[in-house]
């Protein structure tokens, strides 16, 4: 973990001064929120349940159109992109995906080769080998020919994260990709993001777990209620007066004791109601 990532010259995304609400809502969703993600980083969007993390994903992904400011994918404007120009370069793993049909991991694993191949095209050498390489970066080769629905709930991430890396995507999306998965699983998750960071992928991580986002991403976005809080390496987001201020709990900060690159990354402890008044 760094603070900092020296940034291409075009980022991945930027969003300046978006605004959306939802019809019938008292207020918006989103408020004029910034959002600039370096091109090759590990960026993550953190926030309490309602802070508008999943609207600004969906609004990222051109799934949401907002009423107010502009949103760009790689210099361009969302809208000037066609949605299966922008699927092969975007890979996308949703929160609680369910499987409607039986499949097996490479079938599931295959159709991210939708955006190039179409609904009728044969696979080809090409196909394969991404499909392939795919598996084998996030370790379900072996798991090729197993039931998606038999697999542990870390298996079924991965598989689901190879998936999107078979787009052979510059930018793969993770919305809570660790929720529900034990200490070992998330671990997993989070090496592998890193991993596809350093490897010149953009990775996007909306996420409820603040210390590993913390530990893990170059850079945080806080949002309160739809605003951001602050935006920044996680040092500067990750402060006892704002996490008390966003999450209405009182906590304090430890520092990661190491060994490796995320020592020294701010962790948050969340205390006990009467430990000490929040300010």
């Amino acid at each position: 973990m760094s603070d900092g990532v020296v940034a291409s010259a075009t980022p991945a995304f930027e969003a300046r001064g978006v605004v959306f609400r939802y019809a019938g809502a008292r207020r918006p969703a989103l408020d004029g929120v910034d959002v600039v993600v370096p091109e090759g980083s590990l960026y993550a969007v953190l926030g309490p349940n309602g802070s508008g993390k999943s609207t600004l994903l969906r609004v990222l992904l051109g799934a949401l159109v907002p009423q107010a400011g502009e949103v760009r994918y790689a210099g361009r404007a969302l809208g000037d992109w066609r949605r299966r120009e922008l699927a092969a370069r975007v890979g996308v793993v949703p929160q609680g995906e369910e499987q409607a049909f039986p499949t097996t991991v490479r079938e599931l694993v295959a159709l991210g080769r939708y955006p190039h191949l179409g609904p009728l095209a044969r696979e080809r050498a090409s196909d394969r080998r991404a499909v392939e390489e795919a598996m084998l970066r996030c370790d379900v080769a072996e798991l090729a020919e197993r039931s998606v629905a038999s697999l542990s709930g870390g298996e079924r991430q991965r598989t689901r994260i190879a998936r999107a890396l078979a787009q052979e995507p510059r930018t793969l999306v993770l919305d809570e990709p660790t929720a529900s998965l034990d200490i070992r699983h998330e671990m997993e998750i989070l090496e592998l993001a890193s991993a596809l960071a350093a490897g010149g992928v953009t990775v996007v991580l909306v996420t409820h777990a603040v210390n590993l986002a913390a530990r893990y991403a170059a850079r945080l976005l806080l949002l309160d209620r739809g605003r951001p809080a602050a935006e920044g390496p996680p040092r500067q987001v990750i402060t006892r007066e704002r996490i008390e201020a966003v999450y209405g709990w009182p906590v304090a900060i430890a520092l990661h004791p190491g060994p490796g690159p995320d020592a020294g990354a701010p962790q948050v402890v969340a205390l006990a109601a009467g430990d000490h008044s929040m300010e």
